[in-house]
């Protein structure tokens, strides 16, 4: 596979690099970034039936050009500084019912009369007794303060722009484990799903970056994973990761892949965002079988020839979704 902007191989010197040397160095445009979020409850039963965790990889010489797509398309939706949290965004806001002719406000107007009906709803609740309810809506109003000038039609026309943007991302790899916990049985299995989730993306990362480099010509890319942070899972993850430098994972040692998962705030980093985005759509599709976005998204899983070997649903044999259709035959699709 022809990469454009690959450069040659490292000299073995630069092997012993530490991370901050490699990435001054010239060298940084032979690095894929795996931005990655999951969705949905990794507990069993939890409270989804299904557990996804999802990595949209791309080379970093591209990730400009990303950013200013995304920019561009929450600056005509008047979202420039908000976090695209995609479970929020589509959801029903009640608030907008009751305001007459919602639809017919400006931008602003929308906003003030939302609040006006937020802030008279929170002065009510706070002299209720029931103080989870309390907690429960302000946390609602605090995630979806930044879209309640946008109609449910317009949140869901947002959300397919950006999802239409990362299908046609030719450079980018979607990779994904999505777990149904139906047939999940921890008793029976040595790691919890978020676990497993990591494992099977850091394999199958780990398998395409071996893939197109290229030793024949001296071209060797590297990989860097980059979370979504939450302190408990970072140092699971991190020592997960550490045990994969050194003995590898279940699939494959992973010389390509770079030091330990890096942790930001998903509110400051918009490709970590979209990495939300496509765990959505996959639990959607997979619980509800909503389709739009995950058709859009899908179209990014790493494939060899026709079958998908980026993506996989841990479930029954037999399912006949499309992600399990697509590779019937990829060996990662063993179930324990």
């Amino acid at each position: 596979m022809r990469l454009e902007g690959v450069a040659t191989r490292l000299p073995e010197r630069s092997q012993d690099l530490t991370p901050v040397a490699f990435f001054l160095s010239w060298r940084v445009k032979r690095v894929h970034i795996c931005y990655i979020d999951e969705s949905g409850t990794p507990e069993v039963p939890g409270n989804t039936s299904h557990y996804i965790l999802a990595g949209l990889s791309i080379p970093i010489w591209h990730w400009r050009t990303c950013e200013d797509e995304i920019t561009s398309i929450k600056r005509r939706y008047s979202l420039d500084s908000a976090e695209i949290h995609t479970g929020w965004i589509m959801r029903q806001y009640q608030e907008q019912a009751r305001i007459p002719k919602f639809d017919s406000l400006n931008y602003t107007q929308r906003r003030s009369e939302v609040e006006r009906i937020r802030r008279s709803e929170t002065l009510r609740l706070q002299s209720s007794p029931v103080r989870s309810r309390f907690k429960q809506t302000i946390k609602t109003y605090r995630q979806t303060r930044a879209y309640i000038h946008l109609t449910l039609d317009d949140r869901r026309r947002f959300i397919k722009d950006i999802a239409t943007a990362i299908g046609s991302w030719g450079f980018a790899r979607l990779f994904a484990e999505c777990i149904d916990k139906v047939h999940f049985d921890p008793t029976r299995l040595p790691c919890a799903p978020d676990e497993q989730a990591f494992e099977q993306l850091v394999s199958r990362f780990e398998r395409y970056l071996n893939n197109i480099s290229s030793p024949s010509v001296q071209q060797t890319l590297y990989g860097l994973l980059i979370h979504d942070n939450n302190e408990t899972v970072s140092k699971k993850l991190t020592s997960l990761m550490k045990g994969f430098h050194d003995r590898g994972t279940l699939w494959t040692r992973i010389p390509h892949i770079i030091e330990t998962p890096l942790f930001v705030n998903s509110e400051l980093t918009s490709m970590v965002q979209i990495a939300d985005l496509c765990a959505y759509a996959l639990r959607r599709y997979l619980e509800n079988r909503e389709n739009e976005l995950f058709r859009l998204i899908f179209q990014r899983a790493d494939r060899s020839g026709t079958l998908t070997v980026g993506v996989r649903h841990f479930t029954t044999p037999g399912c006949a979704c499309e992600i399990c259709a697509s590779h019937r035959s990829d060996p990662f699709t063993l179930l324990p």
